[in-house]
Order: structure tokens, then C-alpha cells, then sequence
């Protein structure tokens, strides 16, 4: 079952497109954090929603937000995937053991190996204060995070 408004997020280490670790908790207090699950990196969905995220970073990383996608994708095929597309943003690999941030989130589909499109802002403290899962083959709507963050205080 996939966290839901109130819950405490999980905290999570995993490594970016470059090998860095991120750590979840060690943003508590300083920043709200949107948390994009994507089931995997050069797919035409995925591809499309990140192209977006990035055209429109602006709005999603800030002095207040940090934003982190997610994958079971390898730390290489991350970094391959944010060179050819030009992420700047964290791209994180929660590749082994295989899916386990997701599987914690609710949004790990076991049978295919492969996070659903879940998305979650995770506020100051650590609570979830926007939660949404798509089935693998449905976008997102990047107004709905907006609102959220708006709802937060945060300017848009």
C-alpha cells in the first residue's frame, strides 16, 4: 500500500547519477522535497515526464524544494540517461537491493521489477504532504504538484 497524506516518509540513502549519496533526512528541516518514482530511464513516458520536469525545474527546485527522481535503474544508466537529456537534477538509483525505497514508498510492482509512477512531497519535517500513484503507463500532471507546493507556502 502506498504512503498516504500524514505518514512520516522513509528516510533513504541512495546514490545520484553521479555516485553521490542522498539522504533524505538530511534535508529535514531546511527543505520540502518532491520525490518522483519513474519505473525506468530512456522510456518514452518516463523520457517525457523528466524532459518536462527539467524544462520547468524552476518551479521545482528552489531555495525551499529539492526534487529527486527515482529509479531501479543502475547509478550508469542514470548518469547515461541525465547526459543524454540534460537532467541537472538528482536522478537517484534505488537499484539494489532492487527496488526497496520504492517497495517502502508502495509503489514497487514486484511482478515487473519496476516502480509505479508514484509521487510524494515530503515537507520539512518529514511528513507527506502529497501523495499520488499512477499506473506505469499514465504521465503525470505537473499542475497537481504545483498545487501541492502552493498549498505549502511555497511560491510557484
Amino acid at each position: 500500500m502506498s504512503l498516504a497524506i500524514g505518514d512520516e516518509a522513509p528516510d533513504f540513502t541512495l546514490n545520484d547519477q553521479t555516485r553521490t549519496p542522498v539522504t533524505l533526512s538530511d534535508l529535514r528541516g531546511q527543505k520540502h522535497v518532491l520525490i518522483i518514482f519513474y519505473p525506468l530511464a530512456f522510456s518514452g513516458v518516463c523520457t517525457g515526464e523528466l524532459c518536462s520536469l527539467r524544462d520547468s525545474i524552476d518551479s521545482f527546485r528552489s531555495d525551499e524544494v529539492e526534487t529527486f527522481a527515482i529509479s531501479v535503474d543502475s547509478s550508469a544508466a542514470t548518469a547515461a540517461f541525465a547526459a543524454k537529456e540534460g537532467y541537472d537534477f538528482p536522478l537517484l538509483s534505488d537499484f539494489w537491493p532492487h527496488g526497496a525505497v520504492a517497495d517502502r514508498y508502495g509503489v514497487f510492482d514486484a511482478q515487473i521489477g519496476l516502480a509505479m509512477r508514484g509521487t510524494f512531497l515530503v515537507d520539512k519535517q518529514g511528513i507527506v504532504r502529497f501523495a499520488e500513484t499512477n499506473a506505469i503507463p499514465d504521465a503525470r500532471d505537473q499542475q497537481r504538484w504545483r498545487q501541492a507546493l502552493t498549498d505549502l507556502g511555497v511560491a510557484v
